[in-house]
């Protein structure tokens, strides 16, 4: 069975509603990104197994593990080929999505997807998350925070933290290594205003790629000094 007509079953398998439009934009989804790749950088990953499993339904998991309110306003930091955002937001059309990336060129792709998917209410924005973090328009504005694969949770916490409203959650995909960068982010934690409340730990199905989440919850605002310049938070972690 090709996995396009075994995308539906993974869904199901991991609990997630859909639609018969849901596959269809998947699927025009996956395209694009192969189109793309073949001009610029989208991803490393471009086989359709791989980009269905690997991208798609690592993105989409989290709906498994973590509730986000319908309507919910979220950002989606780093957000390269549009992972976990755009998955998210073709589940779930009710979400008011940004996302962020530093590399103009993906920020044109995205922009070609929302456009070809016609999804509402995404916002794409060429830039750093060190300067957005500290604009007004952006700054503790969000109830959501995504990212993926982009550096380490004491990092990550710098880069994301400053977007998240008091009360709201930032949830980080992560791999094995959880357990080390839980303990490399007490100062921070702490210095940006959020606590652990959860960790689901799991493996992509029909795979033995293992995952996890790391959710965190703002309890407090964000001293304004944080986000620091853009690249301190990589060279100097909190």
């Amino acid at each position: 069975m090709s996995i396009k007509n075994e995308f539906p079953k993974l869904l199901d398998k991991i609990e997630i509603n859909y639609s018969d439009d849901t596959i269809l934009k998947f699927e025009k989804y996956k395209s694009l990104i192969q189109e793309w790749n073949k001009k610029i950088n989208i991803t490393a990953i471009d086989s359709d197994e791989e980009i269905y499993l690997k991208h798609f339904i690592d993105s989409v998991i989290i709906k498994k593990y973590v509730i986000i309110k319908e309507g919910a306003k979220s950002v989606d930091i780093g957000t390269g080929g549009g992972f976990p955002g755009i998955p998210l937001k073709i589940l779930d059309n009710s979400m008011d999505i940004t996302l962020l990336d530093s590399l103009n060129k993906r920020i044109k792709f995205l922009e070609e997807v929302v456009k070809e998917l016609k999804l509402d209410n995404v916002t794409c924005i060429h830039g750093r998350a060190e300067e957005f973090g500290q604009n007004a328009n952006f700054r503790e504005k969000y109830d959501y925070g995504f990212s993926r694969a982009v550096a380490s949770l004491n990092v990550l916490l710098e880069y994301v933290m400053p977007f998240i409203k008091k009360g709201g959650f930032f949830i980080a995909f992560k791999g094995s290594n959880f357990n080390e960068e839980i303990k490399s982010s007490k100062n921070s934690l702490k210095l940006l205003g959020g606590e652990i409340i959860d960790l689901k730990e799991y493996y992509l199905p029909k795979s033995d790629i293992f995952r996890s989440l790391i959710v965190v919850k703002k309890i407090k605002s964000t001293p304004k000094k944080y986000p620091r310049r853009p690249g301190t938070p990589n060279k100097k972690p909190l």
